[in-house]
C-alpha cells in the first residue's frame, strides 16, 4: 500500500481523499512540521517510507533530490484560481489508477 506525506501547502481535504482511496496518508501539519523546511519535511517523509504530495515546485529540484534517492515526490501544480474541490477532483482521477 503507498504511503504520503501531504505537504501543508496543500488542503487537509486532499489528505481525506487519498485516505478514503485507501492509502495510509501523513498530513506534514499533524505530524509537527508546518513551517519546517523541504529538508526536514524529505527526511520524515523517507523515515516513513512515503511518497511526497506536495505544490511546492522546490521539490522538482534534482540536485537536492535526486531521482532514485527517495520513494517519490508528486508535485501538484494548478493554477492559484482552481478550486479546492476541483483540485481534489484532478488529484483523485490521476490517483485512480494506483489504487
Amino acid at each position: 500500500m503507498l504511503k504520503f506525506v501531504v505537504d501543508e501547502d496543500m488542503p487537509r481535504s486532499t489528505s481525506k481523499l487519498l485516505m478514503d482511496k485507501g492509502f495510509k496518508v501523513l498530513d506534514a501539519r499533524d505530524c509537527g512540521l508546518r513551517g519546517k523546511s523541504d529538508a526536514e519535511i524529505f527526511n520524515f517523509a523517507q523515515r516513513e517510507g512515503a511518497v511526497i504530495l506536495t505544490g511546492d515546485l522546490g521539490f522538482g529540484n534534482l540536485l537536492k533530490f535526486p531521482a532514485g534517492s527517495h520513494l517519490g515526490i508528486v508535485i501538484v501544480h494548478f493554477p492559484n484560481e482552481i478550486s479546492t474541490a476541483e483540485l481534489n477532483h484532478q488529484i483523485s482521477k490521476e490517483f485512480d489508477n494506483l489504487t
